[in-house]
């Protein structure tokens, strides 16, 4: 079965994860039908808040300091506050005179390098698959879109807001990533931490990039895991099984003194580690060819 990175088409299938949206890609006089289906998901452990008397779940509620009574969902507005403590309200009616696309169309407005984009402007991903009888023209894209080594900017609207989004080819698949729009992007000159100056000095530079090329390496996302979760889940374990939950000392982090000896000393420990890592591909039984 054919395969997405980070997804099996078979993991939609067994989970019977539905697609979020149905539309088309539209660019030029051209409408490639799409599915779209959600390309991340949390791994976060969720917890629920209880009361430590008798561990019951604590329940939310809307409430009205000034009425003093619990609202229902039908007396609850919309109200955008324009003033401290001033709000003007709006209603159902308002939004819909506002003009977006209905059409359900992944509008491309330009192809860009993908280079001349900051990933700070990206914000949830998303794979789109072909829709009925899209097969070709969704093939065709994605092979043109391949050759030129372009990605699509293109405008969506997803439920009730209108989003900028870049499409770009992963795989065997389309990804749709949406976007911040500029205004959404803090600038650093927001940021007065920033406001300094500093002299490198050249030998400082040498061994800063000496240590990166040490500890450079080809990206391989299965060798990083989320020590927080799996350590989290030990203790969740631990305790359901009664046991007495032992949390590991953490070394005491040193202090640095002197900028030059700290950057030896990780270049050493760098080419340390890359030894031994070395040595251990070396000794992993290689496995039989098949004879046929």
């Amino acid at each position: 079965m054919p395969e997405w990175p980070g997804i099996l088409l078979e993991d939609l299938e067994v989970r019977t994860v539905r697609p979020l949206w149905k539309g088309a890609i539209s660019f030029g006089l051209v409408n490639v039908p799409v599915k779209l289906y959600k390309a991340t998901e949390s791994s976060d452990l969720k917890f629920n808040y209880l009361h430590a008397k008798c561990r019951t779940p604590i329940q939310y509620r809307k409430y009205c300091p000034f009425c003093q009574v619990e609202v229902p969902p039908e007396e609850i507005v919309r109200g955008y506050e324009y003033e401290k403590g001033k709000y003007v309200i709006l209603r159902e009616e308002d939004l819909e005179g506002i003009p977006q696309d209905a059409t359900r169309n992944i509008n491309i407005l330009d192809f860009v390098d993908l280079e001349e984009i900051d990933p700070i402007y990206f914000d949830r991903a998303y794979y789109l698959v072909p829709g009925e009888m899209g097969q070709k023209a969704y093939a065709l894209l994605r092979q043109a879109m391949e050759t030129t080594g372009k990605i699509a900017i293109a405008r969506v609207s997803l439920r009730t807001r209108e989003s900028l989004a870049a499409v770009r080819v992963s795989g065997r698949a389309l990804v749709m990533h949406t976007m911040f729009y500029p205004r959404e992007v803090r600038t650093v000159e927001q940021l007065p931490e920033l406001n300094y100056e500093v002299k490198i000095h050249e030998n400082e530079a040498k061994m800063a990039v000496t240590l990166i090329n040490n500890l450079a390496a080809r990206f391989d996302p299965e060798k990083y895991t989320d020590a927080y979760r799996q350590a989290l889940l030990e203790i969740i374990e631990a305790k359901v099984a009664g046991e007495e939950v032992v949390v590991p000392v953490q070394p005491a982090a040193g202090k640095v003194v002197d900028l030059m000896e700290a950057l030896k000393a990780s270049i050493e420990l760098a080419k340390k580690e890359k030894a031994a890592g070395a040595g251990e591909e070396g000794r992993k039984p290689r496995r039989r060819r098949k004879t046929s």
